[in-house]
Order: structure tokens, then sequence, then C-alpha cells
């Protein structure tokens, strides 16, 4: 063997070694990156697993027509103005007739949620007939005794350190052992909106108020961003200082912070044409400025992928400019198209900060009907609840998240067998 063969081998065997080291950093950084996905699933999983479930407790009560000042025959409005709130306190005094002390029956009367004397208050209007008669109901418990059944309060620490006090454990002992306290799937978040009390929470508001959002980004982004594209990639005149000042603008707009894609939605679409603030009219169409870049560039990429063999086949059989970019062009590069609608619309749906701007932060109790209702979103309730200083609202913040990435999965999914449809056409 020569010395220049050795050389040569040499020098394979390093770049051998070298190839070797390269795959095995890609290795590395793959599974370090798994690892950290993993364990931040697993964090928000198990920090927002608890909130699924709620606690319920029994009570005893009696519907007393002197108390509420009601009889079965008393109008709508007084059925619905009564203090059924007493007729709970009644309940829970009852139940526990050696409390005398101020303190502790207000203390009691936080074992169940404020929502037990509306839910009472229903039942009552529904059916007026239940006044003076006495039966079981199961009722929401307060935040504090629903924490403590799911073990997040420990009742070995100090009284000062802990927000339940002996003799609230003793009452929680004490309907335990009765089977008065059970904890149930949580519907309450899945059917309600936003609330100050934790048990009362749900995200049923900013879920429908982000489905308004993303409907109106998606009929306003996707055929504009896909028009433009098309126009720019097959009909705009090459080397034209116009369309390469917009072509710039395009994207330099893809790179613009996302907060001032709010300041423009405050001052244009609030301030001078009057659409409704809070609602999902104005946040889809911020979002919709705020997609279009990304849909555009990535569209006038899957445009000028397709072959040009294809255009000139098609306009060597006698079809016209448009026919060959809406009948061929468009549809092989629909999938690239939808890709890039898959990457803007899942950076719309997780924006928090342009939304903040025109006011989708504000306190919404209501759950949104139209586009016009005030509303908020996913990622402005799951940041409204992480700052809220109760334990039970930060169970329901992990757990909002983990809706958040089921619904962007979802979405995303259904993007991805669209795509996968126009792929097998062609």
């Amino acid at each position: 063997m020569n010395k220049s063969t050795q050389i040569v081998e040499a020098g394979l065997q390093k770049r051998y070694a070298k190839e070797k080291r390269f795959r095995l950093y890609g290795l590395i950084s793959i599974l370090i990156s798994l690892a950290f996905l993993v364990i931040l699933l697993a964090d928000i999983i198990g920090k927002g697993y608890p909130a699924f479930q709620q606690t319920y407790v029994k009570l005893d009560v009696t519907i007393d027509g002197e108390v509420l000042g009601l009889t079965a025959e008393s109008p709508e409005d007084k059925l619905y103005s009564a203090s059924y709130s007493k007729v709970i306190r009644n309940a829970l005094r009852e139940k526990f007739p050696g409390v005398t002390d101020r303190k502790q029956k207000r203390a009691l009367s936080n074992l169940v949620s404020k929502s037990a004397a509306y839910e009472l208050r229903d039942m009552v209007v529904e059916n007026p007939n239940l006044i003076g008669t006495s039966g079981s109901y199961w009722f929401l418990a307060k935040d504090d005794v629903d924490v403590f059944m799911k073990g997040n309060i420990d009742r070995n620490l100090p009284e000062s350190d802990r927000r339940i006090k002996d003799y609230q454990l003793e009452w929680i002992d004490t309907l335990v052992a009765e089977n008065r306290l059970e904890k149930r799937f949580n519907t309450v978040l899945f059917t309600e909106a936003d609330s100050r009390e934790p048990e009362q929470a749900g995200i049923r508001g900013a879920l429908m108020g982000s489905l308004y959002t993303m409907l109106i980004t998606m009929c306003l982004a996707f055929p504009i961003g896909v028009a433009a594209a098309t126009y720019l990639e097959e009909f705009a005149p090459q080397n034209n200082k116009w369309v390469d000042l917009i072509e710039i603008n395009i994207n330099n707009l893809a790179a613009v912070p996302s907060i001032v894609f709010g300041l423009l939605g405050l001052a244009v679409y609030i301030n001078f044409f009057g659409v409704p603030r809070s609602t999902p009219l104005v946040g889809g169409l911020v979002l919709t400025l705020m997609t279009l870049p990304t849909i555009i560039i990535a569209s006038r990429a899957a445009i000028k992928a397709v072959p040009p063999s294809m255009r000139e086949a098609a306009l060597g059989l006698g079809a016209s400019k448009v026919q060959t970019v809406f009948q061929h062009v468009l549809p092989m590069a629909m999938p690239g198209i939808l890709t890039g609608t898959i990457i803007g619309m899942a950076q719309a749906l997780g924006e928090t900060a342009p939304l903040l701007m025109i006011g989708m932060i504000a306190f919404v109790s209501d759950i949104p009907q139209s586009i016009i209702d005030p509303s908020t979103v996913m990622p402005v309730q799951i940041y409204l609840w992480s700052d809220s200083p109760e334990r039970a609202f930060t169970e329901r913040t992990s757990a909002a998240i983990i809706v958040l990435l089921a619904f962007l999965i979802t979405m995303n999914l259904v993007a991805i067998m669209l795509r996968k449809r126009f792929e097998k056409r062609w």
C-alpha cells in the first residue's frame, strides 16, 4: 500500500468518524428535546388532571316557604328574587347544630359553593311544587374543600399554615363518614364561563370565543392570503418597483412583534371604524393581519414549487392563463398552502399580546352567542387564571392548557387530512 493510499484511507476514517459523531449529536439532541417535552407534558397533565374532577356535598334541604316568603302559586319574578341562600345556610346549621360562634357559622356556610343557592332557585322555578318539601340534593363544594379532598392541603400542617381550620376538618370528616362528600367529573369546567369563584369557573366562554375568533381568521386570512400569493407569483409584472415594495413589506410584516398588530387593530378597527371592543370579530380581524404574511409567504413557496412542465402542458393544450393557475397550479400547490395555513393558524390560536390591546382580557362571565358578543379566548383565560392566588385556579390553568393543546391538535389534524386528500388527488 503506497503512501497516497494510506493518506486517503486515513482521511476517509476521519470523515466517517465525524459523520458518526454528527449522527450521535443529532440523536442526543432529539432525545434531550423529547425528554424536555415529556417533562413539560407530564407537569401540565399532573397539575391539570385534578381539575377534571370536582367535589360535591350532599345536603338535606327543607325548601321552607315561610323562609323564602313564597308559595307554589307565587309569580315567577318572586321565585327568582327569593333568598335561597338562607335555605342552604339553614340546612348546614341543622346538620351541625353545635355551631354557634359567628365566625364558625360563616366558615360553615363556606363548605358549599355560592352556586348552591342558584341551583336551588332554578329547581324551584322549574317546579314550584318543591316549596314546602324536603329532600337531599348535591351541590358544588367550596374550592378549599375541593382542594383538600384532592389531597392538596396537608392536614398535618399547623392550623395557621393552611386555609382550612381544625373545626372545618371535623365537619369534613363527618361528611365523608356519612358519604356526603364525593368527587365527580367536573362538567362545570366545560359548561360554564369564567367566574370569581374557582369551583364555578369554566372554559366554555373562552372556548367559544376562540372558536369564533379562529373562524373569522380562517375565513379572511386563507382566501386573501392565497389570492395575494397567486397574484404575486403568477400574474404580477416582473421587475416592477411597486410589486417589489409589496414583497418587501410582506416579508417585513412576518417579523413584526404581534403586539404591534394589536395596536394597529386598536387604532384602526376600534377607534376609526368603531368595531365593538372585546369581541371575536375584532379579535379575528387583528389575527388576520398577523397571520396573512405567514400564509402568503408559504403559499408563494408552494406555488413556485409546482413544476414548470405542468404550466407548459396546460398552456400547450389550449388552457388560458387563469385556467392553468386555478385548475392545475393551485391544486398541486394546495398541500404546501395548507401547511402554511396550519402554521399561521396555530400561531394565531396561541397569541395573547395583540388581543390584550383590544380588550379581550376583560372578565367575561357570559358565554358569547355571536361574533359581536364580549368574549375572551383560551390563551387570555389561561393568563388570567395563572395570575389568580387561589390554589384551585392553578389546576384549572393546567386543565385549560390541556384543552387548548387538544383544540390545536384537532385543528391541525383536520388540516392534515385535507392536505392528504389533495395529495392523493394529484
